[in-house]
């Protein structure tokens, strides 16, 4: 998942404050019916490098569902920096879609409102069953011990891309494997006059991705176990300090990346202005751009010393799209079926492939279509060494508030504001004092 915006915050705090009465087609009753069997609209996420290239791929696989069953799929596609947002007003506003994508790390944040069907065992016979799905996937699904309140429909993890024609100029024979062979690659790659490193300084999620990954290296959490935040503990402030000093004191990240939030790191890679990009997914992004594939390599996003796995040495987060029916829809059958359509083998095929991520259904996963070597990373990566993000019913909110954290703290960089870590802890602490008290 990518961007979401700091004015949701306030959005959350009433969305699970409230019992949410959400609907697709204006149903009040708090559950779902069948009223307007022939259409179905249907919120999806920016997944590729435009809406309107989500519009190209996702529209065709419409027109088949409709073809199939006689109903009608109106598409909407929402940008990352609105979906939050638009999906907590819809839950208290009864003014939303029947079916939606959602970010998997918003699953219990979400599921905690109410507003969204559970996937009980009844409803994951109705698409075949739980036990297609592969367990990394599941695991973001909602908080434990509960129905998950969302299906898996993609599966991503985060890789390190490098243009392969500025690693031979600079005299670099292979990727960084750790945060201190970045750094000093990157005054090589400078001094070809080149981009070091691609960020979103602006981007919320895209911050609190990588600090989460940061703060496993440092082996440290966000939450206490008992589900208290805890932004300010030494592993954390560390953590923010080492992402955001890759601007305020290595220099890889330009500072110009502070202000990025809508993929503009993608496309300075793509066009060749920067060496290097830590990404979900990007091939099909990247060719969207016209960059080929034999223009760049995929290496796992580098770790403290070693080499990734468990504990200190994640280096992803488990990053994925799921997909939810509001409770109260107006055509439960009919989103039911679109569900099943979306995670069938033929369209995790299709889809999966237009967006060059993983598909969470296993004999799709399995297809020789998703055996390339930039699928091999991802794979490996979301296998051994990717982490999820906190399954608490507070999530979004740390999304967002430790996001925008990140945020202010790459516009102190940019500005030339001195980052240290008492500005780091002073930032947390704001953000903590954002969440709901326990």
């Amino acid at each position: 998942m990518r961007s979401i915006r700091a004015a949701a915050v306030g959005a959350v705090t009433m969305s699970l404050a409230l019992a949410a009465t959400a609907c697709g087609g204006g149903s009040s009753t708090g559950g779902g019916s069948n009223d307007s069997p022939k259409t179905l609209t249907y919120w999806a996420s920016n997944q590729g490098a435009s809406i309107a290239i989500d519009k190209k791929v996702l529209q065709p696989e419409l027109d088949k569902f409709k073809k199939q069953t006689g109903i009608t799929v109106k598409l909407e596609v929402v940008p990352w920096s609105d979906l939050l947002n638009r999906i907590l007003t819809a839950t208290t506003s009864g003014q939303g879609p029947d079916v939606l994508n959602i970010g998997n790390t918003w699953s219990a944040s979400l599921q905690a409102t109410g507003a969204f069907l559970p996937w009980n065992a009844a409803n994951f016979a109705k698409i075949g069953g739980k036990d297609r799905f592969v367990d990394s996937a599941l695991g973001s699904t909602g908080a434990v011990g509960k129905d998950p309140a969302a299906v898996p429909l993609y599966s991503m993890a985060y890789a390190l891309y490098y243009n392969k024609q500025i690693f031979a100029d600079a005299g670099i024979s292979q990727p960084p494997a750790t945060w201190a062979e970045l750094v000093a690659d990157g005054k090589k790659i400078q001094a070809k006059g080149k981009q070091v490193l691609g960020a979103e300084g602006a981007n919320v999620s895209e911050n609190i991705h990588h600090t989460f990954v940061f703060a496993k290296q440092h082996g440290a959490d966000f939450f206490t176990a008992d589900g208290k935040a805890d932004f300010t503990n030494d592993g954390v402030v560390a953590a923010v300090k080492q992402y955001v000093d890759l601007m305020a004191k290595d220099k890889v990240i330009p500072v110009g990346n502070a202000e990025y939030a809508q993929n503009q790191s993608v496309s300075d890679f793509a066009k060749g202005k920067t060496a290097m990009l830590m990404w979900q997914s990007a091939s099909a992004n990247l060719k969207s751009q016209g960059m080929s594939d034999s223009a760049y390599g995929i290496a796992p996003i580098p770790v403290q010393s070693g080499t990734p796995g468990t504990g200190t040495q994640v280096n992803s987060m488990v990053a994925g799209i799921n997909l939810a029916v509001f409770k109260n829809t107006d055509n439960l059958d009919g989103s039911t079926k679109f569900v099943k359509f979306m995670t069938s083998d033929a369209e995790q095929k299709i889809l999966n492939t237009a967006y060059s991520s993983i598909p969470p259904v296993k004999t799709a996963q399995t297809d020789t279509a998703f055996n390339t070597p930039a699928n091999a990373v991802l794979k490996n990566t979301l296998a051994t060494s990717a982490a999820a993000l906190p399954q608490v019913a507070d999530e979004s909110q740390f999304e967002t508030a430790v996001g925008t954290a990140v945020k202010n703290l790459f516009a102190d960089a940019a500005a030339g504001r001195a980052v240290t870590t008492a500005s780091v802890k002073a930032e947390l602490e704001k953000a903590q004092q954002q969440m709901p008290a326990k």
